[in-house]
C-alpha cells in the first residue's frame, strides 16, 4: 500500500528584489534577442524593463540585427546558416508580394528595417518616371501602404515640360528609422524620391505621419563646388550611380566605379545636397562602403589597387559628415586566390561577392558577409551567377504597418 509523506513540498523561492538598473545590466549581456524575448516573458517586471525605450536602444547597439536573407529580381534567398529566424521568415513572409494589387508588376526599389519599397509604372504612355506608383510593404505580416502620387505642382519644380525618361532618372529609397523610432517599433516611415536631370538634382520626401509629399533639396551641379572635369563626369553618369550609403543621418553616393574621388551627400536633417572628397589613395572600382565608426566619425571600407583581395578600413579623425582628415586603421587580408567586390552594406554587415581570380569567365563562388565589428567573414548565399540587378540585404524583422491599405 502506497504511503504519502506528511512533509509539504517546498515552494520555489521568490526572485530576490533587485534594482531595475542591475536587471537591465544583466539583460544587456544576454547573447541574442531571442534570449531577451524569453526572459521578458517571465514576469511583468522583467517585461517592463526589457521593453523600456532607453534599454532597447542600448541593446540594439550591442547586438547586431539578424541577417535573414537577400532580395533581388529572382525573389527572396534565405541567408546561411539556416537559423530558426531565417527559416521562420522564409516560411511566413510573402516576397512575391501577392497581397498587393497588380502584384506581378511591382519591382523592389529599397529594403530598410525589414520593410520593402516597391514601384510600378502607371502604364500611361510618356508618363515621367516621377509619377510611378509606390508602396511600402511588410512582407512578413503581408501589409502595405500605397503612397499618393507626387503632386504635379511639386514635379513642376523639375522644369516645364517634365523631363522625359531619357533625360531624367529617379531613385526612390526609404529613410532608416531613428533610434527612438526603432526602439518604439514606430509605424511611421519616410520615403525620398530623388530626381537627376541633366544639370541638377532635386529631392522630394513623403512622410506617413501626415500623408504628404514635400519638396526639399534642389541643387544645380554648378553649386556643388566641383571642378569642370568632375562636373562633366557627374553629369554624364548621374542616372547610373551604383551604390548608396547611409551613416549618421546622411546619405552618400560614390563615383568610385567611374574613377572619381568625390562623394555626393544628402543630409536628411536639413535636406541639403553637398559634395565631399574621398580619403586620398587609389580606390579600386570594386566598391566602397561608408559606415559609422563610432563617436560621430565616418569609416570607409574599400579595396585599394588590384587584385581586390585586401580590404582596407579608413576612419575619419574628426566628427562630421565631410571630414578632411582620415587615418588608415587596418588592412584585412582576404584569400588571394579570389577577387572580391562590395555589393551592399548595412549598419553591421558588408555583403561581398567572391570570384575566382584565375577564372577567365569570372566564375562567382558565392556571397559572403563581413561583420564590421568583428571582421568575421561568413558565406551567406550560394548563388552561382551574377544578376545585373541590385541585390538587397534583408536585415531585421519589420515594425508593423497599419492594416489599412492607405494611411
Amino acid at each position: 500500500m502506497a504511503t504519502t509523506s506528511n512533509k509539504k513540498m517546498a515552494s520555489p523561492s521568490p526572485m530576490p528584489d533587485m534594482p531595475d538598473q542591475l536587471l537591465a545590466e544583466i539583460f544587456l549581456r544576454l547573447p541574442t534577442p531571442q534570449d531577451l524575448a524569453r526572459a521578458s516573458a517571465v514576469c511583468l517586471t522583467l517585461r517592463r524593463i526589457s521593453t523600456d525605450r532607453s534599454f532597447l536602444r542600448c541593446f540594439r547597439c550591442l547586438h547586431a540585427p539578424p541577417l535573414l536573407g537577400f532580395l533581388d529580381r529572382d525573389g527572396f534567398h534565405p541567408a546561411l546558416p539556416s537559423t530558426p529566424a531565417v527559416r521562420a521568415v522564409a516560411a511566413a513572409a510573402d516576397f512575391t508580394f501577392s497581397f498587393l494589387p497588380y502584384h506581378r508588376r511591382w519591382t523592389v526599389q529599397d529594403v530598410r528595417d525589414g520593410r520593402v519599397l516597391l514601384s510600378r509604372s502607371t502604364g500611361k504612355h510618356g508618363q515621367p518616371p516621377v509619377f510611378r506608383d509606390l508602396a511600402v510593404c511588410d512582407p512578413l505580416h503581408r501589409r502595405y501602404v500605397l503612397l499618393p502620387p507626387l503632386p504635379h505642382d511639386l514635379a513642376a519644380l523639375l522644369g516645364h515640360p517634365f523631363p522625359p525618361v531619357t533625360e531624367a532618372c529617379c531613385k526612390r529609397f526609404l529613410v532608416p528609422l531613428g533610434e527612438e523610432e526603432a526602439a518604439a517599433g514606430d509605424t511611421t516611415f519616410r520615403v525620398i524620391l530623388m530626381a537627376y536631370c541633366k544639370t541638377s538634382l532635386a529631392a522630394f520626401v513623403f512622410s506617413s505621419s501626415n500623408d504628404r509629399w514635400r519638396a526639399t533639396a534642389s541643387k544645380d551641379l554648378s553649386d556643388l563646388a566641383l571642378d569642370e572635369g568632375d562636373m562633366e563626369e557627374m553629369s554624364r553618369v548621374q542616372p547610373f550611380i551604383p551604390m548608396r550609403h547611409y551613416a549618421y543621418g546622411c546619405f552618400y553616393w560614390d563615383w568610385v566605379q567611374f574613377g572619381m574621388k568625390k562623394l555626393l551627400l544628402l543630409d536628411t536633417t536639413d535636406m541639403e545636397f553637398s559634395a565631399a572628397d574621398l580619403p586620398p589613395g587609389e580606390w579600386s572600382k570594386e566598391g566602397i562602403a561608408i559606415v559609422e565608426a563610432g563617436e560621430g566619425r565616418l569609416g570607409i571600407f574599400g579595396f585599394r589597387g588590384e587584385p581586390a583581395s585586401s580590404l582596407s578600413y579608413t576612419a575619419a579623425r574628426t566628427k562630421g559628415e565631410s571630414p578632411s582628415q582620415w587615418q588608415m586603421e587596418k588592412t584585412i587580408s582576404l584569400d588571394s586566390g579570389y577577387k572580391y567586390c562590395i555589393r551592399d552594406a548595412t549598419q553591421r554587415y558588408l555583403l561581398l561577392t567572391r570570384i575566382e581570380a584565375s577564372s577567365l569567365n569570372n566564375h562567382l563562388v558565392g556571397y559572403f558577409s563581413m561583420d564590421i565589428k568583428t571582421l568575421e567573414l561568413q558565406r551567406v548565399y550560394e548563388k552561382q551567377h551574377y544578376s545585373k540587378y541590385q541585390t538587397y540585404t534583408y536585415v531585421n524583422f519589420p515594425p508593423s504597418l497599419l492594416s489599412s491599405r492607405r494611411i
